[in-house]
């Protein structure tokens, strides 16, 4: 019995020597574009883990989890997906599955990652656990006039996909409740052409942003038979074409209070929509072209960062009175803010600068700075149990 002890004490020793076991809830990652890699974050006491390279193009990656939080599959923007394991600060598998694409979703059982891909243009659709590939979607333009870009990839319950088709003006419905055999259902004709796509958190509406004429297009998944809906005419960039310094992440919307805030493409502005009626309900004048306006957790307040040449500065706007309280100017090239899950913090990258710094989001002072590489997202396991995210 000594013996076995003995052995055991000595087993235990070993294993805490390579780590300590831990959960993944306040764990994140931080996106250094520059440098092809990422950091592995905690939230709690505001540190670095670790740091994985080696991940290709990260000049507009973004990321998903697994139901668990462990793994984490990162998206380049030169076709790669990367499957990163954030306990072990290791890449577990990566695949070059196109030659340039633009985010994706995992599925609501965790099962399936998907890939919206600009060349060539379509969906690629893979197992989370190996890689493999499940499903090829081809985004052949319902008029024949050849394979679009797809953008505003969202994942849905009832395990589909919703996608929109940037050259030909369609909106698809990839479901796969039935297993790798999934059925398509296309939606035509819905606006010029669609930049980006948002689903409302209880996955019940997906939106899609209009470049090329103003206003916004809606499906209710609830009755998609239904068809597409235009919303917010006056959505866009308006009668004075202003010019568009950069796309705003229509992922990025907040939902805060009983308003919908959405950034306005080509204006200095932030629209409030009614969720239901889907009509504007007014509007915020803000510092420059907003990128992402993002709600803290509970609601009170919302930030807002902007487009080149104004985007050394972020706002913030009180819901209740919704009116700007707050502005600093963290540095050139803010790109990205996520709030902790419970809102105390906000996680901001300042590309510029080479560093992310973390805000109180009550007292809007500076809690840390860390240095990183030219970073952009910042994606937290508080995602894996959200729908869209």
């Amino acid at each position: 019995m000594r013996f076995l002890a003995f052995v055991l004490m000595l087993f235990s020793s070993a294993a805490g020597a390579q780590g300590v076991t831990r959960g993944t809830g306040d764990l994140g990652l931080m996106i250094e574009r520059a440098q092809g890699s990422i950091q592995i974050i905690e939230t709690t006491n505001r540190t670095v883990l670790g740091r994985v390279d080696g991940l290709g193009d990260l000049s507009h990656a973004s990321a998903v989890y697994a139901r668990d939080g462990r793994y984490a599959f990162i998206f380049g923007r030169d076709g790669g997906l990367s499957k990163i394991d954030l306990l072990e600060q290791r890449m577990v598998n990566r695949v070059v599955q196109s030659g340039n694409s633009i985010g994706g979703a995992i599925s609501q059982d965790g099962s399936l990652v998907a890939v919206s891909n600009y060349k060539p243009g379509g969906v690629k659709v893979f197992s989370a656990a190996s890689l493999e590939l499940i499903a090829n979607i081809p985004a052949q333009a319902s008029d024949g006039s050849g394979l679009s870009k797809v953008v505003g990839l969202v994942d849905a319950p009832g395990q589909r996909f919703i996608f929109s088709l940037y050259d030909a003006g369609e909106i698809w419905i990839a479901d796969f409740s039935k297993g790798p055999k999934f059925t398509l259902t296309k939606h035509s004709s819905i606006g010029e052409l669609p930049y980006d796509g948002l689903i409302t958190d209880d996955g019940r509406y997906y939106i899609a942003g209009l470049f090329g004429e103003d206003g916004m297009a809606m499906l209710d998944l609830w009755q998609p038979e239904k068809g597409v809906r235009r919303i917010l005419d006056n959505y866009g960039r308006g009668e004075e074409k202003l010019p568009v310094y950069k796309m705003p992440h229509l992922e990025g919307w907040a939902r805060a209070g009983d308003v919908i805030f959405l950034p306005a493409v080509g204006r200095h502005e932030v629209l409030m929509v009614e969720p239901g009626s889907w009509r504007e309900v007014g509007r915020i004048a803000v510092h420059g072209q907003p990128i992402f306006a993002v709600a803290r957790p509970d609601g009170r307040q919302v930030w807002v960062n902007f487009a080149h040449p104004r985007n050394d500065t972020v706002q913030v706007v009180d819901v209740p009175s919704r009116k700007i309280i707050h502005e600093f100017k963290p540095g050139k090239a803010v790109l990205h803010l996520e709030f902790t899950p419970r809102g105390e913090q906000v996680w901001i990258s300042v590309r510029d600068a080479d560093r992310v710094d973390v805000y109180d989001t009550e007292t809007f002072a500076l809690l840390k700075s860390l240095p990183a590489q030219k970073p952009s997202g910042i994606f937290l396991t508080a995602r894996a149990n959200r729908i869209g995210l």
